[in-house]
């Protein structure tokens, strides 16, 4: 199971490395060029494209934080098993509905931000 973790942790690396570089870019643009957060929206607002860039980015990161948050608590702690297994996954979980749930705020058309 360790190496299918280990493998599943590189694949969603591969997969975040250039969405957090597009997303730092997109970040420095906007403050530099002093966007609002309603001219932000205002652009993502009803955007397919940004829909699938951000969600793919929150799947991603729930695949991804949880397996090294496991990786680290076996190394720094006394916790093992099937208990530390479920609790991550629960975590990988929220970040997922977290995640999603702020991707749809950002996309859709009249949703709170």
């Amino acid at each position: 199971m360790t190496a299918w973790l280990s493998l599943l942790q590189r694949l969603s690396a591969l997969v975040l490395a250039p969405l957090v570089l597009v997303h730092l870019g997109l970040m420095v643009y906007a403050i530099g060029d002093g966007l609002t957060a309603a001219e932000i929206l205002g652009r993502t607002r009803g955007s397919l494209f940004w829909a699938l860039f951000y969600g793919l980015f929150v799947i991603a990161a729930a695949v991804h934080g949880p397996i090294g948050l496991r990786t680290v608590l076996a190394e720094m702690t006394a916790w093992r098993g099937r208990s530390l297994d479920r609790a991550l996954l629960a975590f990988g979980l929220v970040l997922l509905a977290l995640g999603a749930r702020a991707v749809l705020a950002v996309v859709l058309p009249g949703a709170a931000p």
